[in-house]
């Protein structure tokens, strides 16, 4: 994190806690005035500490709050078993987030449906559809703890 300075850091902890502020409020709780908050923001996105700005919407109200994690195991480690399998992910709307990862498992979703039954046709209909894939493995999400895309910033 060289090249931010305490304000920056602020600026960048009060965007994640909400992107909505103006650069006045701001500029109000950092102690300057919004024309260098403008700038600062500029350049934090110019330098890629802000990647986009999102609403985080709420799951339940969308019809979509069973939640599971889907471990999959690639039938071979090859080049085109996982891009084939990354491209096709890119285009799940289910899909809220895919990790590639270490362990048992080579990747991880992170699965949003309706219920039980649209996530069992996930399964069947649209992984099922991939030949890369030679296992997988279920965890469903039965109460939400903690849900934060916020990067600690010191």
């Amino acid at each position: 994190m060289s090249g931010l300075d305490p304000t920056d850091i602020a600026i960048l902890q009060l965007l994640q806690q909400d992107a909505s502020l103006t650069n006045k409020e701001i500029a109000a709780r950092v102690h300057l005035s919004p024309t260098p908050v403008f700038e600062r923001i500029k350049r934090l996105r110019d330098q890629g500490y802000i990647k986009r700005y999102v609403a985080v919407l709420d799951a339940e109200k969308l019809d979509c709050a069973f939640m599971a994690f889907c471990y999959i195991k690639m039938k071979q480690h090859t080049y085109d078993n996982a891009h084939r399998l990354m491209e096709a992910v890119q285009l799940m709307d289910e899909v809220g987030e895919c990790y590639n990862i270490s362990g048992d498992y080579d990747f991880l979703l992170k699965v949003y449906v309706s219920s039980m039954k649209a996530y069992q046709q996930f399964v069947l209909r649209i992984l099922g559809e991939l030949d890369c894939i030679g296992g997988l493995n279920s965890s469903f999400v039965m109460g939400e703890v903690k849900n934060t895309h916020a990067v600690p910033v010191r």
